[in-house]
């Protein structure tokens, strides 16, 4: 009998969640998106804001491919509410869709923060204001950047420094705006790293000509521009909001399954409600904590696969990796290197801009923060991804400009890839970019890949090219 799967949400750990299912006997899967556009990346949202990547570029799976292997991909269906007494989901349009499994994808939402003249009276966001989340509000940015072309000195105030406000920043600053970043903790990237790291990052941003401003909250929108709670007022023609996302779990919570931060699931990513019901991605919470980066996204998609395939699949919350990708800014972050518990083995050099942290447990790298240099990356996260047990000299060596092998040939078990879990001898395997991106979704993730994955591929063009 054919298990009928429905997705709700079509983001990046539902196509993940696709690709894995695609051709699975006895099941009937169709993928829910609230866009009009093919599923994309969101993640390299602000390379089309930069003008280094086409709008094009990021789709993920085009409607085709979803059709060709049999999944129903329904574009702008919104879904209003979930049946389960009836096991339906209620479209928007009043439509209704049966299910033997739901699964919700449906990611994470912006949260306004209170800032007072934000909102207009009849309830549309202040001209100036844009969110950063979706394809549309990059168009609608872009549109507005283009706007200014004629404008001496544009300026743009990006609220919030984390992940995605330094690489709105920085692409805003490429377009030739003059760009401030106001966050409200002590220093940028606060949930992912310690001080001295956020102090490198202030200064490498301020040395690329964008002012940072720490400690700081805006609080209001005037016709001079946005004020903070210091009294500054920073003159603007353009603010970008990118702090206070929150998972999206409306819907779980008026269908009555247990939300707190995130929808809660088990190890099997299954609701501890309803057992017919999984979450994966942004929204879904497992052991009190929720994600927010592509690796444990398609991490939990590849588990859940297993799950509804009737595999013995379970997902331990053990991988986080997360990078910036932003022109002239190199961060790389493993675990959670400000609350790990271990030995601290860190280097700082705030004149060359560069900061690296590991946290080591029993010999083993259980977390590391690497700001400004990444080229011993590769071999910092293998050794993270083995459990790897280091001698007591090697850490510290590790974190050495000169470290050894950090410019070596990658072995072929290497991962060169954190989000879809690619190696080298993967890609070597590949013929080309192009097929290597097919094959293995190498650089559709954070795209901080995206450099080694040609390496490696030209190094095999090139080797061939030799024995002729």
């Amino acid at each position: 009998m054919t298990e009928r799967v429905v997705v709700v949400g079509g983001g990046m750990a539902a196509v993940r969640l696709a690709e894995q299912l695609a051709g699975a006997p006895d099941l009937s899967l169709t993928v829910l998106a609230d866009e009009q556009h093919a599923p994309y990346n969101r993640v390299l949202l602000s390379a089309v804001l930069e003008g280094t990547q086409a709008a094009d570029a990021l789709t993920l799976r085009s409607a085709g491919w979803f059709a060709d292997h049999g999944i129903d991909l329904r574009l702008d269906a919104r879904v209003a509410e979930l049946d389960r007494s009836s096991r339906e989901v209620v479209l928007a349009d009043g439509g209704r869709l049966g299910f033997d499994r739901l699964v919700l994808a449906t990611g994470a939402i912006p949260s306004l923060p209170p800032i007072r003249g934000l909102v207009r009276r009849d309830g549309t966001l202040h001209p100036k204001v844009h969110a950063f989340r979706s394809l549309k509000d990059c168009r609608r940015l872009d549109a507005a950047v283009s706007s200014l072309a004629e404008t001496p000195l544009p300026r743009a105030v990006v609220v919030g420094g984390g992940l995605l406000g330094l690489q709105v920043a920085r692409a805003l600053s490429v377009r030739g705006l003059l760009t401030e970043v106001v966050e409200g903790a002590e220093h940028l990237l606060a949930s992912q790293v310690g001080s001295a790291a956020g102090g490198v990052l202030a200064r490498d941003l301020r040395r690329l000509g964008t002012q940072v401003y720490t400690g700081a909250r805006a609080v209001r929108m005037t016709d001079d521009g946005i004020q903070l709670d210091n009294g500054a007022v920073l003159p603007t023609d353009l603010v970008v909001l990118t702090a206070g996302g929150r998972p999206a779990t409306a819907l779980a919570r008026r269908a009555g399954l247990m939300v707190r931060r995130g929808i809660v699931v088990d190890s099997t990513l299954t609701s501890v409600t309803d057992d017919r019901i999984h979450a994966i991605g942004d929204c879904a919470e497992h052991r009190r904590r929720t994600t927010g980066f592509v690796p444990p996204a398609w991490e939990q998609a590849e588990v859940l696969a297993g799950v509804l395939r009737r595999e013995q699949a379970s997902y331990d919350g053990s991988r986080s990796v997360a990078r910036l990708r932003a022109t002239g800014l190199e961060v790389a972050v493993l675990g959670d290197p400000r609350r790990a518990e271990g030995e601290v083995v860190e280097v700082t050099n705030p004149i060359s801009g560069s900061h690296r942290r590991l946290v080591v447990h029993g010999g083993r790298i259980v977390a590391a923060a690497l700001v400004g240099d990444l080229s011993g990356v590769g071999l910092i996260t293998q050794h993270y991804d083995r459990g790897t047990v280091l001698g007591p000299d090697e850490p510290g060596r590790l974190l050495l400009p000169d470290a050894p092998d950090a410019h070596a040939p990658l072995p072929d078990d290497a991962e060169v890839c954190a989000c879809a879990g690619v190696t080298a001898g993967a890609v070597r395997a590949c013929g080309s970019v192009t097929e290597c991106v097919d094959r293995t979704r190498a650089t559709t993730g954070c795209g901080g890949c995206a450099d080694v994955v040609r390496r490696l591929v030209s190094e095999v063009d090139r080797a061939a090219a030799a024995s002729l």
